[in-house]
Formats: structure tokens, C-alpha cells, sequence
């Protein structure tokens, strides 16, 4: 149950996000490869923060509103975590990262990620092999923010690694 009001709180966001777009007559112009070429960099980057336990660094890579959502949901060890809104999201990475002091092994840096820009936002799709999890399938809500592009909502669903 409360997996559903999760995905459909997260569909209202992203319903919300786009509808407060406000159509003009004025284009605005993008160099979209640029613009996905920053996303990849920041999902790349917040990985390997967080993979490292950089958490100075792994936070900068977050929007810290009230709004900002993160799930994990394991299928290989049927764990499942939901935090919403930053100062949850923080807290469970401070605990994590006390509790797994030890860096993961790095996941190969992901290039194949489908990306659906929509003005200042961003919705992101790809699969991650990690080494030490298995197969994830991820997507990423991304906000632009002081020229930069940062994670507003994650979803993670990791399959486990055949045997």
C-alpha cells in the first residue's frame, strides 16, 4: 500500500512539474546534448559519491527541498526503503553510510540512459550493473538548479545477482 501512494505521489509530482510550465510565443533554446551530457555526469558522479562515501560531496548533488523523494526497492534480498523529502533522504544516508563505513566496488559509469527533458526539469531511465547488488533498473527526477542539474526524486529496483 504504501509502495502505490508512493508511485502515485510521484506521478502528482511529475504532473505538477509539468503543468506549471505556462506556454509564451518565445522558444527557448537548449543544446540538448550538452543538457543530457550534465545529467549523465551528475547521476555518474552522485554514484560514485555515494558508492565512495563522500557524503560532502554526494550531497551537493541533491535538491534539498521537501518535495525530494528516494526508494529503494531489493528483490534479491526483499529490503525496501522509502524516504521522502531531504532531511529523511539525509539522515538515512548519514546512518548508511556509518553503518557501511567500507567503499562499494564502482559500478561501470553508465552511457546508454534514456532522458526526457522538459524545460528545467528532467526524467531519466537506465540500468546499472553493480557489481556487489546485481542488476538495477533506475530513474531519476532531475531539477535544474542555480545552472545545475541535481536529483529531486530516485527510484531504484534491484533484481539481485544470478547465481
Amino acid at each position: 500500500m504504501r509502495y502505490e501512494i508512493t508511485v502515485i505521489g510521484l506521478l502528482i509530482f511529475c504532473l505538477v512539474l509539468l503543468s506549471c510550465h505556462k506556454p509564451t510565443d518565445e522558444l527557448v533554446e537548449f543544446d540538448s546534448k550538452a543538457e543530457s551530457a550534465l545529467i549523465k555526469n551528475t547521476i555518474n558522479d552522485e554514484t560514485k559519491a555515494a558508492f565512495q562515501r563522500e557524503y560532502e560531496l554526494w550531497k551537493n548533488y541533491w535538491v534539498h527541498k521537501d518535495y525530494v523523494t528516494k526508494t529503494y526497492i531489493n528483490f534479491g534480498d526483499s529490503s525496501m526503503s522509502e524516504n521522502i523529502g531531504w532531511n529523511d533522504i539525509d539522515a538515512f544516508i548519514k546512518e548508511f553510510f556509518v553503518l557501511n563505513p567500507d567503499p562499494d566496488s564502482l559500478p561501470v559509469v553508465i552511457n546508454d540512459m534514456d532522458i526526457r527533458i522538459f524545460g528545467n526539469g528532467a526524467y531519466v531511465n537506465f540500468e546499472q550493473h553493480d557489481p556487489e547488488r546485481g542488476l538495477k533498473r533506475e530513474s531519476r527526477l532531475m531539477e535544474k538548479v542555480d545552472g545545475k542539474w541535481k536529483i529531486a526524486g530516485m527510484h531504484t529496483t534491484i533484481y539481485g545477482l544470478k547465481h
